[in-house]
């Protein structure tokens, strides 16, 4: 009973069949193939707007060289303080950028909070050479706590950016999970929203190793494309990237997936939410279930041979932990712990 991520998910079929068939003969390298000139007209008609698509291997680089295309060195990148490029890329943005500084602003549930992004940026001495100067807002959907932003929630945050002259980056990794659960078309979630450039994730919701910086606007393309390769992320076998991301958002594929794991999540909820002295931390949104439960269920859960992680996995004394739901979680898996839960319950 594995619910410690959905990294840890195995690849669609059609995905690896993608590759398989990507691998076939001989290709033109570094994005020249046709795999990878296929990807923008197929993103552009997904978001219903021109946009510029580069793959990359890993959410850190689609994050980093993202927010390092939206900030100069001198830069600030106001993020919610769950965030990954705040928390969880070992400095790579900052890095990226050339020495930009990324600030954790309040959130609720892991949803920046207006009136806080508002005041942080009143007060971030704009125009004072002494001072690093905002340029970036980086918005996580879904959140750390797995709550979906809608797009009313996304326009007032960007409305407050743009007044002070900041870019926008969205950090997407469970991208397909929010627009699975939501409803909400990709556009209305991003460019439509003011969002300017969208970490595009696979990797979770089926993929081997594929993601993708999607750009709202060809302005700043061309920056971009040397910070994709300079950042290592320009492959000679491209193909095998592009592959994976166009066999992913054809005919719905990344939605089915996406709901198949937010389902599950659902199916968990409803099964802890009734165990004696249990209580969700967070609504459940997406495929990120986070539960406060007595200790001895907790120990017991281990004990049964469950994995997950505490909430926040830094507090020892923490009752909370996470569970997510993946594409290829089984119903019956989701059953077995909510059926140990509720024993181990019952014996305390």
């Amino acid at each position: 009973m594995d619910f410690r991520s959905d990294n840890v998910a195995s690849a669609a079929p059609e995905i690896v069949d993608a590759v398989a068939e990507a691998a076939r003969g001989s290709a033109t390298p570094y994005g020249g193939d046709p795999w990878t000139e296929g990807l923008e007209p197929a993103f552009s008609e997904l978001f219903e707007t021109p946009v510029k698509v580069f793959p990359v291997v890993t959410g850190t680089a689609a994050n980093s060289v993202a927010v390092a295309t939206l900030s100069p060195p001198w830069g600030v990148i106001y993020a919610g303080r769950a965030a990954h490029v705040e928390n969880d890329e070992c400095g790579a943005p900052e890095f990226m950028t050339g020495g930009a500084k990324v600030t954790g602003i309040e959130e609720r549930f892991g949803k920046i909070q207006p009136q806080a992004l508002a005041a942080a940026l009143d007060a971030a001495g704009t125009g004072e050479v002494h001072w690093s100067q905002p340029a970036c807002l980086s918005l996580t959907q879904p959140t750390e706590m797995g709550q979906i932003y809608t797009p009313d929630e996304l326009v007032a945050l960007t409305d407050i950016a743009r007044r002070h002259d900041l870019a926008v980056h969205m950090d997407g990794a469970r991208f397909a999970n929010a627009v699975a659960a939501s409803g909400e078309s990709p556009a209305a979630l991003t460019w439509q929203a003011g969002v300017d450039a969208l970490s595009f994730g696979a990797t979770k919701n089926g993929a081997l190793a594929a993601e993708a910086i999607v750009l709202f606007g060809d302005d700043r393309a061309g920056e971009l494309a040397f910070r994709h390769k300079r950042a290592g992320q320009l492959l000679s076998k491209m193909r095998f990237v592009s592959a994976q991301l166009a066999a992913y958002i054809a005919d719905g594929l990344w939605l089915r997936l996406a709901d198949q794991a937010n389902s599950q999540a659902q199916r968990l909820a409803r099964g802890l939410e009734a165990v004696p002295g249990a209580s969700l931390a967070a609504p459940a949104e997406a495929n990120e279930l986070f539960v406060t439960l007595p200790r001895a269920v907790i120990d017991g859960l281990a004990e049964a041979g469950v994995l997950f992680y505490s909430w926040p996995e830094t507090d020892p004394a923490t009752t909370t932990i996470r569970l997510v739901t993946r594409h290829d979680t089984d119903p019956a898996e989701v059953d077995r712990l909510v059926e140990t839960a509720h024993n181990l319950a019952a014996a305390a």
